[in-house]
């Protein structure tokens, strides 16, 4: 997974070290003609999990912002954001170089405007549009993520769902 250039530049500083960071989950959905919600899902290409479009938060810029982002240079797919759905801490995560780190993150609900999904860069391997009640194996965080984005309630949650929550965000 490719390092953002500031993140990069703080690991020079800090080697392996925790490193706390924003970050931003893209539930992005689009109603077929059925009338059933689908969801956009992204395979990640360093553990080859399932997961809605995740990223980091450039220095300055707004995490709405990076949502958008993220699911078009990730996903192919150019999406509008809905609503703030949720604002939680994930756990430390040790990623697979050894770096660890610990995400605020944000998972916005998303509306699709336009594009079909596929592998914009090298972070994931597999993209596609998932219906909701055949969503494919993937961590209870972002089943949770999705859950609250579907909902589409106008209350923001604030904070993890379990004492045990675990949900790094993907850099």
């Amino acid at each position: 997974m490719p390092i953002p250039p500031y993140v990069a530049h703080l690991r020079t500083m800090v080697g392996r070290e925790l490193l706390w960071l924003p970050g931003v989950t893209a539930v992005v959905l689009r109603t077929v003609e059925e009338g059933a919600d689908e969801v956009l899902l992204v395979k990640r290409s360093d553990n080859g999990d399932w997961t809605p479009v995740t990223g980091i938060v450039d220095p300055g810029e707004e995490p709405h912002v990076t949502a958008v982002r993220e699911v078009e240079e990730e996903a192919c797919v150019v999406a509008e954001v809905e609503r703030l759905v949720w604002v939680s801490a994930s756990g430390v995560v040790t990623h697979e170089n050894g770096d660890l780190g610990q995400y605020l993150d944000h998972t916005f609900r998303c509306r699709w405007v336009s594009g079909e999904p596929e592998p914009g860069d090298d972070e994931s391997t597999d993209a596609g549009w998932f219906a909701l009640d055949a969503l494919p194996p993937m961590r209870q965080v972002f089943l949770d993520r999705i859950a609250l984005a579907v909902d589409n309630s106008t209350d923001v949650r604030l904070g993890s769902l379990s004492p045990s929550h675990e949900g790094p965000v993907a850099t």
